[in-house]
């Protein structure tokens, strides 16, 4: 059921309870989850994190707890399949779900006793009335013989509903936070960076995005008026959060300018950078802009003071004559004490690059901790660490997207656009982790709408696959949804993935919590992507 008093029906709850805080691997996440540890710290809650990659994690965390612990905390997870049946817990476990999948199982929403969905409600779900659904089930229950093919478990397209906006996990918790009067900068900052994961991965649309800044500017304000009164605005620990329009280069201020607008991938598309055409454009974009390459090309913190002062406004000037009318963005920035200074966008980054770090010997569970640590202002060195690996995740991003273009590996498929990154290409290992992959395919869906001229292809949305496990033999399948200004984000290849799945008898695992992304058998990728084509003609 829907929570509707998150103070009343959840907090009040767990204050005196032993609580298991299961939270899946993405920023947002990671953020709601920093939130909720320091309101559990205040009030001395006990509680035991345990981070979960997928379903079967999952599975795996509830069976090792669920002898000690009576109420779980989903974070990002659990909401968009039936958990109970999924987990069949005893019928005293009470499971709090704060997910930001979507569609939400219309299953969880009716239950009252178990589960507990802290979804705000002014996301019109539209969920289908509880008799609708029963009683269809009911209905098609007698008649067995025809509708096996066709996934009888689904009573005629009800059991699942797509609703058309959420709110970060972060801003959900926040929320909690300002509603018990134990709200901090930290946590409110938290909160930005969780907004601007969801923003960063492409997950909500660009009215929304403004509309939920807007939200947590009133908060920025607020923080920020309180502290006026007190002396320590200046101190050497301080923290100032502060409303920015900035440029939507990653990463800029601890890069250089150029290397920053190579590997953004607003302006490398822009520019078609992957061409000798787009590296001119960009050497006269460079010239217009009046800058010294000398300048340019260091790094951003050894760049004239002269040259820095008003860059913001020099860029989005000649921006605008090379058809980038919306270099800027709204977005928050923060200064711990007076030298560090970050963007939201910088630290969803980092997080990103540790949390899908692929060293040797890192377990998933040593990523969490460090991409955990890298959020608390105490470990900045920790922060900067996965500033570097993320610039060498974006250059790797940026040099695959060029390369795919170029080689044209982006096939037209009829329905969908696919690309395959074959094996021993550089950097493929990056791209077996979701998040990483997430990026090059909405880059490379960009890249490609800028650089076709073939209309139809511009409409469609794009499938790619990747080496997951050359020892297993499995690769990583992704789809995402067409590029287009208008677009509400929403993806219906979770479905599609398992119909194709299911009618060829491949061998996949749909273990993520986003169903849109699958496991495959190598052998079986071929069968299975004629009869994703077949499905969606």
């Amino acid at each position: 059921m829907f929570i509707t008093d998150i103070r009343k029906e959840f907090y009040d709850f767990v204050v005196n309870q032993r609580v298991a805080l299961l939270v899946s691997s993405d920023i947002d996440a990671l953020c709601a989850c920093k939130i909720l540890q320091a309101l559990f710290h205040c009030d001395q809650v006990q509680y035991t994190l345990v981070p979960v990659t997928g379903w079967q994690d999952l599975g795996t965390a509830f069976l090792e707890h669920k002898e000690q612990f009576r109420y779980f905390v989903l974070i990002n997870c659990g909401a968009n399949v039936d958990l109970l049946e999924t987990l069949q817990p005893e019928e005293d476990s009470i499971f709090f779900i704060c997910d930001t999948h979507r569609p939400v199982d219309v299953v969880n929403v009716y239950n009252d006793t178990q589960v507990k969905l802290m979804i705000k409600q002014d996301d019109d779900l539209g969920v289908p009335s509880y008799d609708d659904i029963f009683r269809d089930e009911e209905e098609e229950g007698g008649d067995d013989s025809g509708n096996e093919s066709d996934g009888g478990s689904e009573p005629s397209g009800k059991r699942r509903r797509y609703d058309e906006v959420c709110y970060a996990a972060a801003m959900v918790i926040f929320e909690l936070a300002w509603v018990l009067t134990k709200d901090t900068k930290d946590m409110l900052w938290w909160a930005i960076i969780g907004l601007t994961d969801q923003w960063v991965h492409d997950k909500i649309t660009h009215m929304k995005y403004v509309t939920d800044i807007a939200t947590l500017q009133r908060h920025v304000s607020r923080h920020n008026h309180r502290n006026e009164d007190e002396d320590n605005s200046l101190s050497i620990d301080c923290m100032r959060i502060s409303f920015e329009y900035d440029l939507r280069l990653a990463l800029y201020q601890h890069w250089s300018l150029f290397e920053s607008i190579c590997n953004s991938s607003y302006t490398s598309c822009n520019f078609k950078l992957w061409s000798m055409h787009g590296q001119k454009k960009l050497q006269e974009f460079l010239a217009d802009m009046g800058l010294p390459l000398k300048q340019v090309k260091q790094k951003f913190n050894s760049m004239d003071m002269s040259v820095k002062e008003n860059l913001r406004e020099v860029i989005e000037e000649s921006s605008n004559k090379y058809g980038m009318k919306d270099i800027r963005i709204q977005t928050f920035g923060v200064h711990f004490g007076f030298k560090n200074r970050f963007l939201a966008s910088d630290v969803v980054h980092a997080a990103a690059a540790l949390l899908e770090s692929t060293e040797k010997d890192e377990s998933p569970g040593d990523n969490f901790i460090k991409a955990l640590d890298c959020l608390s202002r105490s470990n900045l060195e920790r922060l900067h660490g996965g500033i570097d690996l993320a610039k060498k995740k974006l250059m790797a991003i940026q040099q695959t997207v060029a390369s795919c273009i170029c080689t044209n590996l982006i096939l037209s498929q009829g329905p969908f656009l696919y690309c395959y990154l074959l094996e021993g290409t550089p950097d493929v290992k990056l791209f077996s982790k979701p998040m990483a992959l997430t990026l090059l395919c909405k880059y490379l869906l960009k890249a490609f709408v800028r650089s076709t001229r073939n209309k139809r292809c511009k409409l469609l949305p794009l499938i790619i696959a990747a080496p997951m496990d050359v020892e297993k033999r499995t690769v990583i399948v992704l789809g995402i949804p067409p590029e287009s200004e208008t677009s509400d984000k929403k993806n219906f290849f979770g479905r599609a993935f398992e119909k194709a799945a299911e009618s060829t008898s491949s061998r996949t695992l749909h273990d993520h919590f986003d169903t849109s992304i699958i496991e495959l058998k190598m052998e079986d990728r071929t069968k299975f992507l004629d009869a994703l084509i077949t499905l969606l003609s």
